[in-house]
C-alpha cells in the first residue's frame, strides 16, 4: 500500500493525470481551467490545521481562502467574476467565528471586483474551499507553457515576506509587515488582466507553492531553462533580518517556501515598452535559455533551483495560539443569540 504522505501532493496530481477524463480549452495542468467562451474556473481547499498560523484572525482566514483562488485567475489573465464558497467547521465553534470567515472571503471578493455567487456549510474539521470563477474578456490567458529561450524572468513583487512572518512566529521576534503578508495575502487581479492585455507575455504564475516551485513548472511546461539572478530578486520585508535570527539561507526564504501571491512570468525583450505602457509593476530577475532547468546565480555560483517546498505543513507547531480578533473591518456581532 502507497500512502499519499509518501508521494506528496505534487506526483499525486500528476497520477491523477493518467486517468482523469479531461474538460475546457485549458485543462488540467495551468493555474486555472478556461472553459468555453472564455470562462475561467479554480478552486483550493484551506484548513484550520495546516493555514491558520498564530494570530491569523478568523476574518483574515476567510480572506486568505478567497485569495488562494482568485490568485489562480489572475495568473490566467482572467477578471474575477463571482466566487462559490464552501465551509465545513467544526460543531462547537463559535458563531461569531463563522461569520468573520464569511466576512473576510466576502471582502477579499469585493477587494477583487465581484462577490459570493454562492456555496454550501457543513459540520466538520475546519476547512474552506473557494471556487473563483472569472471571464478573460476576449484576452488570451496566460499558460505556464509558452516561454522561449531569450525571453526576460519577472516577478510583479517583492518574494519571502510571508516566509520571513513565519519564522518571525517562530522565534517570537515582531516583524508586523512581514505577518500582514503572510495574513491577508493580495491577489495580483488587476496586474494579471494588464499582463494578459499587452499579448506579449508569454508564461505565467503565481507563487502560492514558492518561486523555487513555480520556475521550474514554468521550464518543465515550456521545455526551456532559465538562469535567475539572485541580487534581482526583490526582497519582501523583514527577509535578510529573519534569515540571520534563524541562521536559515537567505535563498530558502526566497526560493522555498510559498505562501505569497505575486507573479513570475516570461516575455520577450520586445514586449517590455508594452508593459510598461500598461503600468504593471515587475523587477526582472533572469533570462530563459534552452538549459532544461532553472538555475540561481549567486555571487558567481550557479547552482540548481529545486523545487521548493511550502512549509504549510510545519505550521502546525504554532496553531491555536494568541489568535486575535482584531478585523479588517468591523462585523456585525451574531445575528441572535442561539
Amino acid at each position: 500500500m502507497t500512502l499519499i504522505g509518501e508521494i506528496g501532493e505534487r506526483q499525486l496530481i500528476e497520477d491523477f493525470g493518467t486517468f482523469i477524463a479531461r474538460e475546457g480549452e485549458v485543462g488540467p495542468g495551468d493555474d486555472a481551467a478556461v472553459l468555453g467562451k472564455g470562462v475561467v474556473v479554480s478552486t483550493d481547499a484551506v484548513t484550520f490545521d495546516r493555514h491558520m498560523p498564530a494570530g491569523m484572525t478568523y476574518e483574515q482566514f476567510g480572506w486568505y481562502s478567497a485569495a488562494v483562488s482568485f490568485s489562480d485567475l489572475a495568473a490566467m489573465g482572467a477578471r474575477p467574476t463571482g466566487i462559490l464558497a464552501s465551509l465545513v467547521l467544526p460543531g462547537d465553534l463559535d458563531v461569531q467565528a463563522a461569520y468573520d470567515i464569511m466576512s473576510g472571503i466576502s471582502q477579499c471578493a469585493e477587494f477583487c471586483g465581484t462577490g459570493i455567487a454562492g456555496g454550501d456549510t457543513k459540520v466538520g474539521p475546519g476547512v474552506v474551499t473557494t471556487t473563483a470563477l472569472g471571464s478573460m474578456d476576449g484576452r488570451r490567458p496566460m499558460l505556464r507553457s509558452g516561454a522561449r529561450p531569450g525571453d526576460f524572468v519577472a516577478v510583479t513583487g517583492p518574494v519571502g515576506g510571508p516566509a520571513a512572518g513565519f519564522v518571525s512566529l517562530e522565534l517570537g521576534i515582531d516583524a508586523e509587515d512581514a505577518r500582514n503578508q503572510l495574513y491577508v495575502p493580495v491577489p495580483r487581479v488587476a496586474e494579471g488582466e494588464a499582463m494578459a492585455a499587452t499579448g506579449v507575455v508569454t508564461s505565467c504564475m503565481d507563487l502560492s507553492d514558492g518561486l523555487g516551485t513555480a520556475l521550474n513548472t514554468i521550464c518543465t511546461a515550456s521545455g526551456v531553462g532559465m538562469e535567475v539572478e539572485l541580487s534581482f530578486v526583490p526582497r519582501g520585508p523583514s527577509v535578510d533580518e529573519m534569515a540571520e535570527a534563524s541562521g536559515r539561507d537567505v535563498r530558502d526564504l526566497l526560493l522555498g517556501w510559498g505562501g505569497e501571491y505575486e507573479l513570475v512570468f516570461t516575455a520577450p525583450q520586445d514586449g517590455l515598452d508594452r508593459l510598461y505602457e500598461a503600468e504593471v509593476p515587475f523587477s526582472i530577475i533572469g533570462i530563459v535559455n534552452d538549459t532544461g532547468a532553472p538555475h540561481l546565480i549567486d555571487g558567481g555560483e550557479r547552482t540548481v533551483i529545486p523545487y521548493g517546498e511550502y512549509r504549510s505543513a510545519h505550521r502546525g507547531r504554532l496553531l491555536r495560539e494568541g489568535r486575535r480578533r482584531l478585523r479588517l473591518r468591523p462585523v456585525p456581532a451574531p445575528l441572535q443569540d442561539r
